[in-house]
Formats: C-alpha cells, structure tokens, sequence
C-alpha cells in the first residue's frame, strides 16, 4: 500500500447531519467499508451526547469495529474526559483537534488553543499511564489554511503549535482545512515545514472541497510527501462550527485519483460505490455527491497493485 486513505464519514460526516443514522446501519456501514478495504476509519467522537446526539453511540461503535480484522480504528476526542471515556471503551487511536485560529478553538471545543494544546498533554500522560496496549495520540492542526470567522491564519502560529503538539507527546501531528481555504502552493508550503520541523511525527492531510481544491490540495501535499489522506464517503461531512466549511473530499474520487496514478491504496472501488447504499438505508434521501459515482470508472481501468 503507497497512501493511507483514512475514512472519516461515520465521524465527520454524520455529526454534520442533523438526524441520527441508527447506531445498527451505521455498523453495517463501517463493516461494508472496511471490506472495501479502507485500512483506518474514524468511527465516531466522543463528546457531549447533549451538543452531538449523533455521536452518542462512540462506544458501541468502537467495540464493534475493534472486532474487524485488520482495521485500524479511531474516535475523536476533545478534551481528557473524551479521552478517558475513548480509552475506556477500548479506543487504542484517538485524534485530537487543535485549532490554529482563537475564534474557531473556543467554538469548536471551547477552548484557547493554548489549553486545547495543555490538554493533549494531560490525554498523552493518561495514555503513558495506562497499562495495557500502546494508544496512539494524532493530532490535527485545525483551520491550518485559513478560518471563515478570522480569515487568513498565520503560517508561523501553525507550525508553532505542531512543534508543540509534538513536545505534549502526540504521536502524529497534521494538518486540517477545516474551512477549504486551502490552495496547492500553500499546501506544499505547510507541509514542507511540518515535515521539517517534527520530523516523522509529521502526519496526514485533511481536505475539504468546499471550493474545489480539494484533490488539487491532495496532489500538491503528495509532491511534498504525504502520504495520508482523510476523506469521507460520499462527500458527507463539514464542521458544525465554522460556517459554510461544506464538503469533505469524497473518498471514491480520492481513491480513484490516487489508483489512477498509479499509487495503491488496497480499496475495492466497486465495493466501495455498494457502500453508499447503506447511507441512503440509515438516511433516506441525503444527498450524496462524488464524480466517479455519476461517471463510473473508465473502460480499461487498471489497478496500481495489479499493474
């Protein structure tokens, strides 16, 4: 396997879905997944029931993806009560969001970025002080491109709180645009100085394509070395707490770009077009988007691992 497609739908893209997918179909959704052969999905978050009822089921669905062979599983946590209650349900990945810009930190976790920041500390010694299995810590910076209340974000702050990140005891730091600002030579830009700076604690990409860069964005950040990709199932997904920030890359689309050149990613795409079926069961009438849903792979399409 060359890139890591990191499937984020049943996290991302639910909680920005005001109904609840049945906690049933949203496991038969990950299962169907994961046969695709997507290796990492985040199943879910654990925060307050009351501000995300969609997310109310984290612990059922970790333990039922935890029994999937082979797959890597993760649930977002905001702060150390999300992650004690993540490592109690036998989370053994969790990511934590940071964001670079002041005004979406408090509204996203209600927090500074300096105490979101003092808290993956605290999550990092819980972890060191478990016993048991390791329990990998990723961090994500957050409107690393821009942000839709404060608009540009400083590049230097950026790279500060990674080398900060990764001083707490993260294990992977990287970057988010949470908002689609993003453009390929400020992608390259950022993820060059991340790689420098942390070293092989850099971690993935996570795109949105609310203006249309989004595999542009994938492209530039894979010239520079990256080499995972969130995405999300039919293009579900955005953060409730920045305004107008619509549109995770869709994974069918990311994957066949990636296949296409020639770089394996072990997903099944025929299986994974099947899967969608299973969001219309768990939420009937949801528009879902991507381009090779409605074009369908070309004639003589080849995989990179068959080739």
């Amino acid at each position: 396997m060359d890139v890591i497609v990191s499937e984020v739908g049943p996290r991302d893209g639910l909680q920005s879905i005001d109904r609840t997918m049945p906690t049933a179909i949203k496991i038969e959704w990950i299962t169907a997944l994961a046969a695709a052969g997507l290796p990492e999905i985040e199943v879910g978050s654990f925060v307050s029931p009351r501000l995300l009822p969609q997310m109310a089921d984290c612990a059922e669905l970790v333990q039922a993806a935890n029994a999937i062979p082979g797959l890597g599983v993760l649930a977002l946590v905001p702060n150390l009560k999300g992650a004690e209650r993540a490592f109690e349900a036998g989370a053994l990945r969790i990511t934590m969001p940071i964001s670079a810009s002041e005004t979406h930190s408090r509204k996203n976790i209600n927090r500074t970025t300096d105490e979101a920041i003092a808290d993956v500390a605290r999550v990092c010694a819980l972890r060191d002080s478990l016993d048991g299995p390791y329990r990998e810590i990723d961090a994500g910076v957050s409107t690393a491109f821009g942000c839709t209340m404060e608009g540009a974000v400083d590049e230097d702050r950026v790279i500060e709180i990674a080398v900060a990140l990764a001083k707490a005891g993260a294990d992977n730091i990287g970057l988010s645009d949470t908002t689609g600002y993003g453009n390929p030579a400020q992608v390259r830009r950022l993820f060059k100085r991340l790689i420098a700076e942390v070293g092989d604690k850099a971690g993935g990409a996570h795109f949105h394509n609310t203006r249309g860069q989004g595999l542009a964005n994938v492209v530039a950040a894979l010239e520079v070395g990256v080499t995972t990709f969130d995405s999300s199932q039919a293009g579900l997904g955005g953060c409730p707490y920045a305004p107008g920030a619509t549109g995770n890359i869709v994974t069918e689309d990311l994957v066949f770009l990636l296949e296409s050149m020639g770089l394996d990613t072990g997903v099944d795409i025929d299986k994974l077009l099947d899967a969608r079926q299973i969001i219309l069961k768990g939420l009937p009438g949801e528009p879902l988007y991507g381009n090779v849903p409605d074009a369908g792979l070309p004639k003589g399409f080849h995989y990179a691992r068959a080739a």
